[in-house]
C-alpha cells in the first residue's frame, strides 16, 4: 500500500488519490508497484524496473533502493525519469514525467529503523544487481547480516528517492478503445489541462 502523508490540493494529485482509493476498493494487487524508466548518459541506454512506491508527501513520490544499483547510476547521470502505474482492476494507467533526487540521510535512517530486521539484513548484505556465483551465496550473506550486523542502522549505500512530477497523464481504458486521456503539465507554478485523443 501507498501511504499518503499529506494531500496535495492540486487537481492531478486529487485525481490520483481518488483513482488509488477506487483501485484499493476493487482489490487491486500490488497496488504500490510503479515502473521507473531512466536514462544513463554514460552507457546511452534506457532502462525500466518496478519498485514499491512507499509514500506520497504533498507533491513528492518516494521509494527506496540501493544507491550503488544500476538505476542509482542512471539517476546520478540524468535526473529526469518516467514513471508508470497500471491498475487493471479499474483499467486506469497513470504516466508521469519527473525529476528525481535522493532523500536525506536523516529521512532514510528514520524509515530504516522502523522496518523489519529481515528486510534490513537484505538491504545491508545485497550488492544489488551485481553478479553472484549462486543464490546460496545470496542466502549466506543475508543470514550473516541477520546474525552480525546492526539491523537498525541504515547503511550509506541504501536510502530513498523522491520525484516530483511535472507531467501527469490519467488514462482510463474503454472496451471500444474510446479511452479517456487527461494530461496535466506543470509550467512554473501552474498546472495546465489537456484532453488527448485515444
Amino acid at each position: 500500500m501507498i501511504k499518503f502523508l499529506e494531500i496535495n490540493k492540486e487537481l492531478p494529485y486529487l485525481i490520483f488519490k481518488k483513482s488509488y482509493c477506487k483501485a484499493l476498493e476493487a482489490g487491486q494487487k500490488n497496488i504500490e508497484a510503479i515502473a521507473i524508466s531512466s536514462f544513463n548518459t554514460k552507457t546511452q541506454e534506457v532502462d525500466s524496473r518496478f519498485v514499491n512506491l512507499k509514500f506520497i508527501t504533498n507533491d513528492e513520490f518516494i521509494f527506496f533502493s540501493n544507491y550503488d544499483s544500476p538505476k542509482a547510476l542512471s539517476f546520478k547521470s540524468h535526473k529526469q525519469i518516467a514513471a508508470l502505474i497500471f491498475w487493471p482492476s479499474i483499467n486506469i494507467q497513470i504516466r508521469m514525467k519527473a525529476l528525481i533526487k535522493k532523500t536525506s540521510a536523516e529521512y532514510n535512517q528514520k524509515y530504516f529503523f522502523n522496518r523489519s530486521i529481515e528486510k534490513n539484513a537484505l538491504a545491508i548484505s545485497s550488492n544489488q544487481s551485481k553478479p553472484v556465483y549462486s543464490f546460496n551465496q545470496v542466502k549466506k550473506n543475508f543470514h550473516e547480516s541477520l546474525s552480525n550486523d546492526d539491523l537498525k542502522k541504515c547503511p550509506e549505500h541504501w536510502g530513498g528517492y523522491s520525484f516530483t512530477p511535472y507531467e501527469i497523464e490519467i488514462w482510463e481504458g474503454d472496451e471500444f478503445r474510446l479511452n479517456k486521456r487527461n494530461l496535466y503539465k506543470k509550467d512554473k507554478a501552474a498546472w495546465h489541462h489537456y484532453i488527448l485523443e485515444p
